[in-house]
């Protein structure tokens, strides 16, 4: 892209009555990211992803989502054992030896396995997915425990069942579905759990990010206890879950820190042995959010103690007595992760077709097929390839099902570009930190090509991305052309990343060049483009995060660097939207470098060719701005007006935040509540797989 012009050209004129803004992401809470002054990694560098799920009903998350997808603790989202062998087992001994493993494993259950003996829980290690095989998979008379660090398991498709004694009220015996005991980030999903002789599922000693879906939860005294502690740390979801002919704890949350429930259905039928106490329970200091659930017959519904909070909205009550309570303030589950509601009417059909093991998930031929083919890169001869591109060169057109390029640590002096018939790749780095692995060139617009001519700014990117659904992440990918060496070089603009497809997610990495870093583009202007860039850092001095896309950089830190010859003076974003599309959202982010106070602008509008019709778009909220913004960080570009277009902020900090004024909008607080991630990324939520 180039430098302004000097003459006004293609001048647009109109009037507004009042600012034009898009839809931003939900906010996560503040502080929530650390950055790391050796721009190391977040999360585990291990390669992670979900257990095996082709066939999967459309409503039916394929990788977690709630808590178990939030990034903390050093883990990056809930993915199992992918990147792992994939193993079939049908005996107990079978299963303890690879659930018990270090190293990653898919284990699918093809068959009932009796425990021996009865009430015995396996000690699951981390980095598990385990799926029944169909509806095949049964684990009858114990189950799972998952210990203190446990972390990053799955658990899918099975029946766990009968382990019950013979005692309603069992004091003696602890024999649980599944126990965790200060684990974290764990998925429970699509089983069916019933007839235990303690509890069904307990999350205790500090448990966090936590998702129980789509399970089925039956005849049983205690269903579902959270907490029993002093401490107030777990975040648990629970959504979309049968819960029919259980007593008590349906759930029992007890110090909670944020406790997410919504479209479950809770059903105590008439004319049967077993009878409900209470519903929903939220204990101690709790903080609960409960909606879109649906409630038959269930005595006291939803309860609270004095020190818990309860925000009810949108619940179904049918045929239940007691006490139904709410109070206080809970919190906002879409500052932390995005989701979809179902009608609350519709649940009892929804539940009762739907919940519990599928028969279309976890065959063994289709566990393989879904979970990631991976491709390992190593220059020293180690792994598959030495470049990243023959990786690349060796996925299969079209292919259907995820490709984790795995990339050794190393400089990689390559071009690389995955075309656009080769979807679902991910290239990864697998050392300890982002900069271990990185992927350099030094094209420039104006670098001449062998054939002739030049590359032009799009053509001179280091990685070119024109596959839908691709993601990145744990590396570094730079243009680091040299200006200062080739001032008689006419166009500096020199792209590190350029991006031209729909579902980029890029996670954990840093992009860094200097005049046009990360250009975020579609694949024509009437495709969409949607790019979630989440805990990275983007580096550059002049438009370095430019076009049209529809983009949210969230959790990052976008840093400002001076110019070729020691001057400081730049420009952030250079959006250039389709009209009534979404442009560029910074959220939760910080903006800082080693510049000059007051020589840097956070956005001008990029009518690209001088194209009137577009309408660009960017928005700064809830995040740090150093001294290096100025005090009307807007400003106009080739004779467009940023006034006419939208560019806007909300809630900044720091020394480069300032006051709405006419040279800075603001957001009102009913815009920018109004805004959420799902109405930015269009219906699209972005999971590391």
């Amino acid at each position: 892209m180039s430098e302004p012009r000097s003459t006004a050209q293609h001048r647009r004129r109109r009037s507004r009555t009042a600012l034009a803004v898009g839809v931003p992401l939900a906010l996560t809470a503040a502080g929530a990211f650390a950055y790391g002054g050796d721009l190391g990694v977040l999360g585990s560098t291990a390669l992670q992803a979900s257990a095996a799920t082709a066939a999967a009903p459309a409503w039916a998350a394929d990788t977690a989502d709630g808590f178990a997808s939030v990034s903390s603790l050093g883990q990056n989202g809930t993915y199992g054992g992918r990147g792992g062998q994939v193993v079939t087992v049908k005996t107990q001994a079978e299963l303890e030896k690879y659930a018990t493993a270090t190293q990653p494993y898919v284990i699918v259950v093809a068959g009932t396995i009796a425990m021996n003996p009865v009430g015995k829980e396996i000690k699951v290690q981390s980095d598990k997915t385990i799926v029944g095989r169909g509806t095949a998979g049964h684990i009858v008379g114990g189950g799972f425990f998952l210990g203190q660090g446990v972390h990053n398991v799955i658990i899918r498709n099975l029946t766990i069942r009968d382990a019950y004694q013979g005692v309603w009220n069992d004091k003696d015996h602890d024999f649980d579905a599944i126990q965790m005991d200060g684990a974290h980030h764990v998925w429970i999903d699509h089983n069916d759990l019933r007839h235990m002789a303690d509890g069904l599922i307990d999350v205790r000693k500090d448990s966090t990010n936590v998702t129980v879906s789509w399970n089925k939860l039956s005849d049983n005294n205690k269903t579902f206890g959270i907490g029993w502690t002093e401490n107030v740390k777990t975040d648990i979801t629970i959504h979309h879950n049968w819960i029919r002919e259980t007593e008590q704890r349906n759930p029992s949350t007890d110090n909670a820190a944020h406790a997410h429930l919504y479209n479950n259905f809770l059903e105590d039928a008439p004319n049967t042995g077993i009878g409900s106490s209470y519903g929903n329970y939220s204990r101690g200091s709790t903080r609960m959010v409960l909606e879109n659930s649906y409630f038959q017959g269930i005595k006291n519904p939803v309860i609270k103690d004095s020190g818990a909070t309860i925000v009810q909205r949108g619940n179904v009550f049918s045929g239940t007595s007691g006490r139904n309570e709410s109070g206080g303030s809970a919190f906002d589950p879409k500052a932390y992760y995005a989701y979809t509601l179902d009608k609350a009417a519709d649940l009892p059909g929804i539940l009762r077709s739907q919940a519990g093991p599928r028969s279309s998930v976890g065959t063994t031929a289709s566990v393989k097929a879904a979970v990631a083919t991976t491709l390992t890169v190593a220059q020293d001869g180690s792994g598959q390839y030495r470049t990243v591109q023959a990786a690349v060169n060796a996925v299969p057109a079209n292919n259907p099902s995820r490709v984790v390029i795995a990339v050794k640590p190393g400089t990689y002096r390559e071009l690389v570009k995955v075309p656009s018939n080769k979807p679902h790749v991910t290239i990864q780095g697998t050392g300890g930190r982002r900069k271990d692995t990185t992927i350099v060139y030094d094209n420039a617009s104006g670098t001449p090509k062998p054939g002739g001519g030049t590359y032009g700014t799009g053509g001179s990117a280091t990685v070119a991305v024109e596959a839908d659904d691709f993601q990145a992440r744990n590396l570094t990918i730079s243009n680091d052309f040299d200006e200062k060496a080739n001032q008689s070089l006419s166009g500096h603009q020199a792209v590190a990343l350029r991006t031209a497809a729909d579902r980029v997610f890029l996670d954990g990495i840093i992009v860094s060049g200097d005049q046009d870093t990360l250009l975020l583009d579609t694949a024509s202007k009437d495709r969409l483009g949607r790019v979630y860039v989440s805990n990275s850092y983007v580096i550059g001095n002049v438009d370095f995060i430019f076009g049209r896309a529809t983009a949210v950089v969230d959790k990052s830190v976008i840093t400002l660097k001076k110019r070729w010859n020691g001057t400081s003076a730049g420009y952030i974003t250079a959006p250039s939207t389709a009209a009534n599309r979404k442009g560029f959202l910074i959220a939760n982010s910080t903006v800082n470098g080693d510049v000059s106070a007051g020589s840097f602008y956070l956005g001008r509008p990029w009518h690209a060719g001088g194209d009137a019709s577009l309408d660009p778009q960017t928005t700064v909220r809830n995040t740090s701005l150093s001294n290096a913004i100025k005090s009307a960080p807007w400003t106009d570009m080739s004779g467009f007006s940023w006034k006419d277009d939208r560019f806007a902020e909300y809630k900044n900090s720091g020394a480069g935040a300032g006051s709405a004024s006419s040279d800075r909008p603001h957001l009102t607080d009913a815009q920018a509540a109004n805004q959420e991630v799902a109405d930015w990324l269009a219906g699209w939520t972005p999971s590391a797989s």
